[in-house]
C-alpha cells in the first residue's frame, strides 16, 4: 500500500531539561537544557509517523531553501519526499520542556503564510497513491488549485483522508473521513462543541456542508463522535491515559485510520483503530516516543499497543505483568485469574494464542470464539491493559518481546519447567502462580455445549 501525505511542514525543535528554581529576575522557571531534537512536524510528522509503522510513504509538501527546511528533510527518515518551494523560510516551533511538560513554544515564521510553487512531480506522487492522508496546517499547500484538483480527483478512487485546521481550507468533496479536533469542529461549524452531543451536531453539518463521506470529531480522552452518510451518529470511546503532552495525538489518530481504510476497514472500524493508536501513543509518551528506535518489526495493532503499555509502565518505574492462554469461551474462573495478576502490578498484558495456534494445541473444532472477539471480550475487563496475539505453540517470542518482571500462572500448573523458562530468563522475568479455580474449565463448557447442541 502507497500511502501520500500531503500538506504544510514545519521544524518542530524541543528543548528537553530540568527545572529546579525560579529566575532571580522575575517569577518564571529556569530550565537547564539537557538536549534538543529536530522532528519534522505538521504533515511532516504524520509520514514520519507512517514510515515507523514500515509503510511506504510519500510526503508532498513545501518547504524554504533554507538551513531549516534541510534540517525538515534530515528528520524524515523513511520518507520519499516531493518537495515544493516556498518562498520564504521555513516555519519552526520550539518547544520548551521539563520532566515532560512543556514551559513555553517559540514560533518562528508561523503567522503568516509565504507564497509557494508546485511541481508536476507533487501531482504525480498524489495521482499514483493508494491512500491520500492531506494534513492542513492552514499555511496554503491544501489551498493551492492544482494540489486541490489532484487530491479531488482520487476521491472516488481511493480513501482520502483530510485533517483540517480552523486557519486552512475545508475539504474537498468526496473525502472518506476528516479528523476535526474539538476546537476545529467548533471554529468550522460555528457552533459550541462542549458536549457529545454538541459535537454530533457539529460532525452532521461538516460533513453535509463537505460533502465527506464521514466526519469524525475528536474529543481527547472522551474519544470521538462519527457522522456517517449512513447509520446513527457512532461513540468511539478512548482508553484514560494521563498524558503531560497530547502533541500529534491527532496525527496518530488521522495516520492510523488512513491506513485502515486503505485495507479495506469501513470507516467505523478506522475510526476505533485511529482512537486506540492514539491512545497508545500519548501512553508510549508522545512525540517524545518518537526520538527512540522503532520497533524491529512490524506488530498487528494490539500487539503494538501492548508493548508500549510494557515500555511505558517500566518507564514509569512499574511492574509489568503477563499471562497467556486460549481464553477460549471466557468464564468466571479465567476473569478472577486476571483479576489477581493484575493486582501483582502496574499493568497486565494477556498474551493469547492465535486462531491457528489454538487449533494446533486444542484440535480442528477450537477455537469456538474468533481470535478478534477474544481480544475484544478481554480488553473489556478492567483488569486487563493490553492484549498481545502470538502464533506460536508457546508465547516464548512474545515474551523475549514484552519481556515482563512476572509471568503468571494459575496455580494447576504442576510442572517444574515451563516451556518459556529460557525467555523468562533472558529478560529478567519471574514465573508465579495465583489461585485457580478447578470447577470452572473451557474444555468442560466445551463438552456441555456440544451435548445439547
Amino acid at each position: 500500500m502507497k500511502v501520500t501525505v500531503v500538506g504544510d511542514s514545519l521544524l518542530d525543535v524541543d528543548l528537553t531539561g530540568t527545572a529546579e528554581r525560579l529566575s532571580p529576575d522575575a517569577p518564571v522557571p529556569v530550565v537547564d537544557i539537557s538536549g534538543t531534537v529536530d522532528r519534522a512536524g505538521g504533515a511532516g510528522l504524520v509520514a514520519t509517523m507512517l514510515a515507523r509503522d514500515r509503510v511506504d510513504v510519500t510526503l508532498v509538501t513545501a518547504l524554504g531553501d533554507d538551513d531549516t527546511g534541510h534540517r525538515v528533510l534530515d528528520a524524515l527518515t523513511g520518507v520519499h519526499v516531493v518537495v515544493g518551494r516556498i518562498d520564504g523560510p521555513t516555519p519552526v516551533k520550539t518547544r520548551v520542556r521539563a520532566e515532560g511538560h512543556a514551559i513555553a513554544r517559540l514560533d518562528e515564521g508561523c503567522s503568516t503564510p509565504a507564497p509557494l510553487s508546485i511541481n508536476g512531480s507533487q501531482l504525480e506522487a498524489i495521482a499514483g497513491a493508494d491512500v491520500v492522508i492531506a494534513a492542513d496546517y492552514g499555511r496554503g499547500l491544501l489551498a493551492s488549485p492544482e494540489i486541490r484538483a489532484a487530491v479531488a480527483a482520487r476521491t472516488s478512487r481511493i480513501p482520502v483522508v483530510w485533517d483540517p485546521h480552523a486557519r486552512g481550507t475545508q475539504p474537498v468533496p468526496g473525502v472518506a473521513l476528516a479528523t476535526p479536533n474539538r476546537a476545529e469542529a467548533a471554529a468550522l461549524a460555528e457552533r459550541s462543541v462542549a458536549e457529545i452531543t454538541e459535537a454530533m451536531e457539529a460532525a452532521r453539518i461538516l460533513r453535509e456542508r463537505w460533502q465527506a463521506e464521514a466526519v469524525g470529531v475528536t474529543l481527547g480522552e472522551r474519544g470521538a463522535v462519527l457522522a456517517a452518510a449512513a447509520g446513527l451518529p457512532a461513540v468511539v470511546p478512548a482508553e484514560r491515559v494521563h498524558a503531560a503532552d497530547p502533541c500529534g495525538a491527532g496525527d496518530r489518530l488521522a495516520a492510523s485510520a488512513g491506513v485502515a481504510l486503505g485495507l479495506g476497514l469501513d470507516v467505523h472500524e478506522a475510526m476505533l483503530r485511529g482512537v486506540a493508536r492514539a491512545s497508545a501513543y500519548l501512553r508510549d509518551g508522545g512525540v517524545s516516543s518518537l526520538s527512540r528506535p522503532p520497533d524491529p518489526t512490524p506488530l498487528p495493532s494490539h500487539d503494538t499497543d501492548a508493548i508500549a503499555v510494557a515500555r511505558a509502565t517500566r518507564a514509569q518505574g512499574g511492574t509489568v505483568v503477563a499471562t497467556g492462554g486460549c481464553f477460549d469461551l471466557l468464564h468466571a474462573g479465567h476473569v478472577r485469574t486476571l483479576q489477581a495478576a493484575r493486582a501483582l502490578g502496574d499493568c497486565l498484558v494477556v498474551c493469547l494464542n492465535s486462531d491457528a495456534s489454538v487449533r494446533r494445541l486444542k484440535g480442528p473444532e477450537r477455537p469456538i470464539i474468533a481470535e478478534h472477539d477474544r481480544v475484544d471480550l478481554l480488553l473489556a475487563l478492567e483488569c486487563v491493559d493490553a492484549v498481545l496475539v502470538f502464533d506460536e505453540d508457546t508465547p516464548t517470542e512474545a515474551l523475549q518481546r514484552l519481556a515482563p518482571d512476572l509471568w503468571v500462572k494459575a496455580a494447576d500448573y504442576r510442572d517444574g519447567d515451563l516451556p518459556e523458562s529460557a525467555a523468562l530468563a533472558a529478560v529478567g522475568g519471574h514465573a508465579v502462580t495465583v489461585p485457580y479455580h478447578p470447577a470452572r474449565s473451557t474444555s468442560a463448557l466445551a463438552a456441555a455445549l456440544a451435548a445439547v447442541s
